[in-house]
């Protein structure tokens, strides 16, 4: 039975307690990375948005990534992460900021399917597309948006990629989600590297090739393996420094004044339509976190009112 999402089932801070996000140096601090257990976001996020396996696959790395990236954010910045293909999935918009607060939906659920998935590949399901990231920093201007075409329809190898293009910088993703015999997430999480300008190619070389040959991130984190001694044994010899952790989760700052904001938009003939026609109650939900508003129409004829008291 779909769970019904409202108001008071908004995911909060309570639902992030144990999900952290380490970032640390390594290679003579010529390396940097944060490593990212996310399992109660990615939980919470399918909880929310009543997300299939395929969906929350999908959302889930988009989640996870835009997690990583934003471990260097601080005080108030905040980056977003859009992807848009011609693939079944269509596209997706996915926000982080330096508070480890995430929000984001799917273009598209559910994601048609064809024939019974043989493997998690999802480049059938993207297609061709581009993917965006902007950053918006406090102490900028203006925000800073980069785009490239989508080169492998794999949102690990597509960021790495995103960096390269864009920025001129090697990295590397790492971005899983596990589930269990019934399908339901038994963990989640990732892994971001990336090269420091006075890296050295061998290293980096050395190191991206370890990092493809890493287990399943998440399957070690099913099996309790703790984030910082995954970092501490899989890339030892590069002697990581743990410098910074921070609780991420799944958190929407939507509220009912924003939404009937939307509502007071509407063209007056609009609302006269709603107002006459109904059905009541009025439900408008929020995008990123799928938390439902209801509106009676009482509050209907109060918007109206305001808008004709303005004219």
């Amino acid at each position: 039975m779909e769970k019904k999402i409202t108001e008071n089932s908004q995911p909060t801070k309570i639902d992030r307690e144990k999900d952290c996000l380490h970032s640390f140096l390594m290679a003579d601090d010529t390396i940097r990375g944060a490593v990212l257990n996310g399992s109660r976001m990615i939980n919470q996020m399918r909880q929310n948005h009543v997300l299939g396996i395929l969906e929350t696959l999908v959302l889930g790395h988009a989640y996870l990534g835009a997690c990583l990236m934003g471990a260097s954010l601080k005080g108030k910045d905040r980056l977003g992460l859009q992807v848009d293909c011609s693939g079944p999935v269509k596209g997706l918009v996915v926000e982080a900021n330096a508070a480890g607060e995430v929000r984001g939906f799917l273009k598209n659920v559910p994601i048609p399917v064809e024939k019974p998935l043989e493997d998690f590949n999802l480049s059938p399901f993207f297609g061709a597309g581009f993917i965006s990231v902007t950053r918006i920093l406090a102490d900028a201007k203006r925000p800073f948006t980069g785009k490239v075409m989508m080169a492998h329809g794999s949102l690990a190898k597509d960021l790495a990629h995103y960096y390269l293009t864009s920025e001129q910088i090697p990295t590397s993703f790492s971005l899983s989600v596990k589930f269990d015999n019934l399908g339901n997430v038994a963990a989640a999480g990732g892994m971001f590297l990336q090269a420091m300008p006075d890296a050295e190619d061998a290293v980096v070389r050395r190191i991206e090739a370890q990092v493809v040959a890493l287990p399943s991130i998440a399957a070690l984190l099913a099996e309790g393996t703790a984030p910082e001694d995954l970092v501490r044994s899989h890339l030892r010899e590069y002697s990581p420094r743990f410098i910074d952790r921070r609780k991420v989760g799944f958190i929407c700052h939507c509220n009912r004044d924003q939404i009937r904001n939307v509502l007071t938009l509407l063209p007056i003939d609009e609302l006269k339509d709603i107002q006459e026609k109904g059905p009541f109650p009025v439900e408008i939900r929020c995008h990123h976190c799928n938390t439902r508003y209801t509106f009676e129409r009482d509050h209907i004829d109060l918007i109206l009112a305001a808008r004709f008291s303005d004219n």
